[in-house]
């Protein structure tokens, strides 16, 4: 790995090359980890990687470490995050929607896993219910309510120009987006055991 300030930046197919030595960490939901992942990835939410140091700085003491999200915005962060705290990682550019634009297939765990709507999935009904609802409210009790309208559509522009998501953030600590206890602590002890 290159300098902790600059994390360095692999596609999928130098990934899937070097899949086999990487110890692969994905910063999605559990909900969009068990719709598919790449193979032997452990699931560690975004919102718990400062939980998880001590076993991430063992892990990339051991080898490198590979970040993954959806679309590469969550892993960057993750690897920032963690080179401040002077462990050193890769993100998989594009994330999985590249992974699998490559031609190369997720891990989708056995029927019966806990599954669901993937984040951005997610935003998208949040923020169309709110512009709907902002519009319908406007229309039908007090004009001023289009507001709501107006306040999620400049949050859209915002999330887009600096490449985050507030409603995201907000929408991963709903309960059916964090994980279980157990499932947590299995990916930990995962890493410790690298």
């Amino acid at each position: 790995m290159t300098s902790l300030t600059d994390p360095v930046a692999l596609g999928a197919d130098q990934a899937r090359t070097r899949l086999h030595e990487l110890t692969v960490i994905d910063v999605r939901t559990p909900a969009e980890y068990a719709a598919g992942h790449l193979p032997g990835a452990l699931n560690v939410p975004l919102d718990h990687v400062r939980r998880a140091l001590p076993e991430i700085r063992h892990a990339a003491g051991r080898g490198d470490v590979l970040v993954v999200c959806a679309s590469g915005a969550r892993s960057e962060n993750a690897c920032k995050l963690l080179a401040e705290q002077g462990i050193a990682t890769a993100t998989l550019v594009g994330g999985t929607g590249a992974w699998v634009a490559e031609g190369h297939d997720l891990h989708t765990p056995a029927r019966g896993a806990r599954s669901g709507w993937s984040m951005e999935r997610q935003v998208r009904l949040t923020a169309g219910s709110l512009v709907l609802l902002g519009l319908v409210l406007g229309l039908l009790v007090h004009p001023a309510l289009v507001l709501i309208a107006a306040a999620i559509a400049g949050g859209l522009v915002f999330s887009a120009l600096t490449n985050t998501c507030g409603m995201a953030a907000v929408l991963g600590r709903l309960p059916h987006n964090r994980p279980r206890p157990a499932d947590l602590d299995a990916a930990l002890a995962a890493l410790r055991d690298r």
